[in-house]
Order: C-alpha cells, then sequence, then structure tokens
C-alpha cells in the first residue's frame, strides 16, 4: 500500500529566537532543534523513517518561516526513489518565507533508482525582504554498484514563481540527453545550489556572491563542469555535473559557506548531521 505522508513546519522568531512548531501525518518527522549558531538560526533535520519512495508513494513537505526567523533544514538520507513499474512517485516541496525572512533548504541527494518514475517538484514562495539558500542534488542510478540508470522516467521542478522555474525530464532512453556533450555528456549526478531574494538584490551584493562563487570553482575538480550566474536581479545559480555525489556535494557545501558569508555575513556552520 502507498504511503501518502505530509509534514507542515511553521517557524517564527519569539524573543529573539527562531522556534519551530509541526504537524505530521504518516512516516514523515523532524528531529530536535538545535541552535549551534545561537537561538536566532534553528536548524533541523527531516527523517524519512522508510528510508525510500516505490510506487504511489508521495511526500508533501511544506514549510513557512515567518518575519524575522531564521531556519536551516537537512535531511538525515538520501530521497531514494525505487524501482516502481506501477503509478509514479511524487515529492513536492513548498516553502514560503514572510518579509526579513530566512531559509537555508539544504537537503542530501536524491538517488533515481535504476526503473524509477518519479517526480521531484520545489516551489518557493518570498515576500519582500526575504532571502533563501537552497540545494538540490540528483544522482541518476548506481553506476559504483552495478546498476546503471538504463529504464526509469524522473523528472525534476523548481520554481520561485513570477521569478525563476527550472523544469527537467530525464528518461533513460534518452541517450541524447544522457550522452551528448549539450546534455549531461554521460556523468550521474547533476547539483544546484540557488539564492532566492523577494526584493532586487544590489548589483554590489550579486557581484560578491557571484565573485566568490566563481573563486570557488576555479580551485575545485569540477571546474570543467560548473558555473554560476545570476539569471535576473533576484536569483543566483551555482549549476553543475560531477561524475558522483561526493565532488558535488563537496563543492556545494564550500560555495553555500561563501555565500553565508558575502551575502549574510554568516560563519559557515554547517549542520551537525553532515559531520557524522
Amino acid at each position: 500500500m502507498p504511503w501518502h505522508a505530509r509534514l507542515q513546519l511553521n517557524y517564527t522568531r519569539e524573543h529573539a529566537r527562531t522556534v519551530v512548531r509541526f504537524e505530521h501525518h504518516g512516516p514523515l518527522r523532524v528531529l530536535q532543534s538545535l541552535y549551534p549558531e545561537g537561538g536566532g538560526i534553528c536548524h533541523n533535520v527531516l527523517v524519512h523513517p522508510p528510508g525510500g519512495l516505490v510506487g504511489g508513494d508521495q511526500l508533501d513537505i511544506r514549510a513557512s518561516v515567518g518575519p524575522g526567523a531564521h531556519a536551516l533544514i537537512t535531511s538525515a538520507g538520501a530521497t531514494r526513489f525505487y524501482r516502481s513499474m506501477g503509478a509514479p512517485v511524487l515529492q513536492r516541496t513548498c516553502l514560503s518565507l514572510a518579509p526579513g525572512a530566512r531559509l537555508e533548504w539544504l537537503p542530501l541527494e536524491a538517488l533515481c533508482y535504476n526503473a524509477c518514475n518519479a517526480e521531484n517538484r520545489l516551489t518557493l514562495t518570498l515576500a519582500p525582504g526575504a532571502e533563501c539558500m537552497g540545494a538540490d542534488v540528483t544522482a541518476l542510478g548506481l553506476p559504483h554498484a552495478g546498476q546503471p540508470f538504463v529504464a526509469g522516467r524522473f523528472v525534476q521542478h523548481i520554481e520561485i514563481p513570477s521569478l525563476w522555474r527550472e523544469h527537467g525530464v530525464i528518461d533513460a532512453t534518452d541517450q541524447r540527453l544522457l550522452r551528448s556533450p549539450l546534455g549531461l555528456a554521460g556523468h550521474c549526478c547533476m547539483a544546484s545550489l540557488f539564492f532566492g531574494a523577494g526584493s532586487a538584490l544590489s548589483q554590489a551584493r550579486r557581484d560578491s556572491a557571484l565573485d566568490a562563487a566563481r573563486a570557488v570553482i576555479d580551485a575545485h575538480a569540477l571546474k570543467t563542469t560548473a558555473g554560476a550566474t545570476s539569471p535576473c536581479d533576484q536569483v543566483l545559480v551555482l549549476r553543475l555535473l560531477a561524475p558522483q555525489v561526493e565532488p558535488a556535494m563537496q563543492l556545494l557545501r564550500q560555495v553555500r559557506a561563501a555565500w553565508r558569508a558575502a551575502l549574510w555575513q554568516l560563519d559557515a556552520e554547517p549542520p551537525r548531521i553532515w559531520a557524522m
């Protein structure tokens, strides 16, 4: 029987402290809040006990961040889209930020197993003055385990309405997309780090953030398959291709640290679970 799980996170700023209240249904949970940076920034880890999704499963994650609150959300493990011969799998994430709110959406990678039929959707709504940094990492198949992505379909959708929208369909039979130098060029991992703002970023902030990202890229082994750009004055995007997840994650985390410093004047302070 398919799992349908929902989690609603509501962050508010109360007496200089960001606190979270939540409701859940089904196998989707949030661990205890941590405050390694002080009370103003709330770190949370999402947990999906089944560990993966199969035909017909749905995960619905929603988070709202109130005025002046700052939340950081990551996950305890990769999202696994398993082989599915029937109904498609859907993970839907909706993030909403009030004026002056900040959010770091930093889940671990999504693993697309051979013969999966899955869709991963992320929608981000930003009020004026709100800012969000988000990551998306997708790995196709398990090539090092002898399980390449040779069958199946994966749909990826990321959107900040009226500002930026990316929609991609990866079909395992589309060799032009998977192998062409104009497509994935044989890489098994694709990743993005984005920064979205509810108000226009000044040219100085955009230039500073892009310079910081490009300095990190130039010193990294993935420099020939990574790049940073600003498609509009409210969005910054780093995109990359990699042969596997680990170097992609390393580069994204380094740029995340650089953007934290350049855009928010904050130290890197990675989530504690990343060190486990």
